[in-house]
Parts: structure tokens; C-alpha cells; sequence
């Protein structure tokens, strides 16, 4: 039996709804959630753990630096047994021990309290101590020009119960400033040819010295095979031009004395007044007195 009413296939409105009928499409199904994708399998790699430090031959592995440690080499040289560069020569062949057993690596740590042997020695670290002096005539750095020339280290007896030296040396008739030290490292590097810091001398001549001597003497000279390089050589204002102001970077007063000699001037004073940027400022001539922080600061960055 026929149905007057029906409804054609895909069209209106569907039976028993009250919503009006539309002919507006559909909208289009949402599309089916994918899952994750499937990820390759790679190869396991091992972590890598950031604190772990990879020791090297002959090397002490690196940890965080306890309080007043301080490397092996440095507490051997601050001790006065020798430099730096020498302990590590003498760590490497095995002859210092720490807590009675021998350490061979550089850079090894001591902390408050290691016993530190040092070939065949317990060792017992000095502060470091700077003293500067005015030296005054007839006093010598050498200890075997007789009773006539006390020492000069006379003059600075009673300020340090460390073993002190001088840093050059002087003669008797060389007055001026004059570093005293315990520090081995300072004396090395303050003897040395290429150390850079500048002395200034006033030097007195047993006559007038001509401009042309002067001249060449600015220009630089060779003297025993050894070209010596000076700074500056001028005379002193408002004295005879027998007086000179030399700067040069040496702290061997010798050669000072042979730069004129070599120009036939007799050198009847030598007086050093500034040595790598110290002074005698409130300084009399036989008094001493300790660097201050910024003045050994000063020194060791020179």
C-alpha cells in the first residue's frame, strides 16, 4: 500500500520532528584523534655526568678549594726552602710527602693542619714580609768585605723573625732605597734581565758631564757585550751638571757605575731614590719600614 505522504529518499523533513527542515549541507565529520606517533628506537646513550672530572696523568683531581689551602709548590716556597719552579721539580721526583705519604701531582692542595716534608724536612710555612730601607753609606749587601762594612742587614735586625735577603745588591758607597724580602719568588723575578719595573738613580760625577755624553748615553749603550737600555737620562734642575737623574730598569747599581765609567767619569755617588715606583717619601736615610698591601699588590703585578 502506497503512502501519499512519504518522503522521498534524502528529502524532508524527518518524520514525527518539530525542528523545521533544511537544505543546508551538513557539516563534515570531525576527523578521528590520532594517537601518538611511533617513535624510532635509537641507540642507549649513556648520561654524561657534569661533576664527573676526568683525571689526566700527573695531575690532582679538582674538587672545591677548602678554606686557607694552598697548592703544594707555593707552601714549599713560601716556607724559604726554594721557588716555586724548584719545588715542582722536587715534587715530581718524589722527594716532598704530605701526612707521610709522597705526592707527586701538580697542583696538589694542602689544607690547615698536613704536615708537609720536604726532602728529608718538616717544613713550616713564613708570612711573607716586605720591608723597604733607606740604606745609608758604609753598610754592603756581601758578607765578606770585613769588619770596615757592616751589613746591611743590621739595619733592618729586629723587624721580622723570618729569614730575609736583600733584593740586588749595593755596595757600600750606593745609598738609597732597599728591598728586603722572604719571598724567593720576588728576589727571582726582581734579578732577572727582562723584569720590567723602573729604578731611578741620582747619580754624582766627579765633573761636569758634556751634552754629548748625555746624548749618547739616552741613545743606549753596549757595555761588556750587553746592550743596556736607558729610560732616561737628564740633569738634575737647579744643581751643577756634575748631578744626573738616570732611570733604567736594572737593580744592578754596577751597571749604573760602568755606564759612565765607559765615558771616563769617576762615579763618587750613587743614590737610588725610586725603585719600581717606591719612594722615600717619609723615609730617612737608615730607616725602614713594611710595604703596605697596595704597595706589594703593586710589586707582584710589575
Amino acid at each position: 500500500m502506497n503512502n501519499s505522504g512519504g518522503n522521498k529518499k534524502g528529502s524532508g523533513a524527518r518524520p514525527n520532528s518539530t525542528r523545521p527542515s533544511s537544505n543546508k549541507p551538513k557539516p563534515a565529520m570531525a576527523k578521528r584523534a590520532q594517537g601518538p606517533k611511533k617513535v624510532k628506537p635509537t641507540t642507549k646513550v649513556e648520561a654524561v655526568d657534569p661533576n664527573k672530572i676526568e683525571k689526566k696523568p700527573n695531575q690532582a683531581p679538582k674538587r672545591p678549594k677548602v678554606k686557607d689551602e694552598i697548592r703544594l709548590n707555593k707552601y714549599i716556597s713560601n716556607s724559604g726552602a726554594c721557588s716555586r719552579r724548584d719545588a715542582d721539580i722536587y715534587i715530581q721526583s718524589g722527594n716532598v710527602k704530605v701526612n707521610g705519604i709522597p705526592v707527586i701531582e701538580m697542583g696538589y692542595m694542602v689544607k690547615p693542619g698536613d704536615v708537609v716534608n720536604f726532602d728529608g724536612s718538616v717544613l713550616t710555612p713564613e708570612k711573607k714580609e716586605y720591608i723597604l730601607l733607606n740604606k745609608p753609606k758604609n753598610f754592603t749587601t756581601a758578607f765578606d768585605e770585613g769588619q770596615e762594612n757592616r751589613n746591611v742587614l743590621e739595619l733592618v735586625r729586629g723587624s721580622t723573625n723570618s729569614k730575609i735577603a736583600a733584593v740586588g745588591r749595593m755596595d757600600k758607597n750606593t745609598t738609597g732605597l732597599l728591598l728586603f724580602t722572604n719571598d724567593t719568588d720576588m728576589i727571582r723575578k726582581f734579578s732577572l734581565p727582562s723584569q720590567k719595573s723602573s729604578k731611578i738613580y741620582q747619580v754624582s760625577l766627579d765633573k761636569n758631564l758634556k751634552f754629548e755624553d748625555l746624548e749618547k748615553i739616552n741613545k743606549g749603550l753596549v757595555i761588556d757585550g750587553h746592550r743596556v737600555f736607558v729610560e732616561d737620562v737628564s740633569y738634575i734642575e737647579n744643581e751643577a751638571k756634575s748631578e744626573i737623574g738616570l732611570k733604567l730598569k736594572t737593580s744592578n747599581v754596577k751597571v749604573v757605575r760602568a755606564i759612565f765609567e765607559s765615558f771616563k767619569y769617576d762615579v763618587l755617588r750613587i743614590d737610588r731614590v725610586s725603585f719600581a715606583g717606591l719612594t722615600k717619601k717619609n723615609l730617612p736615610r737608615g730607616n725602614w719600614r713594611f710595604l703596605t698591601e697596595q704597595e706589594i699588590i703593586n710589586l707582584k703585578n710589575t
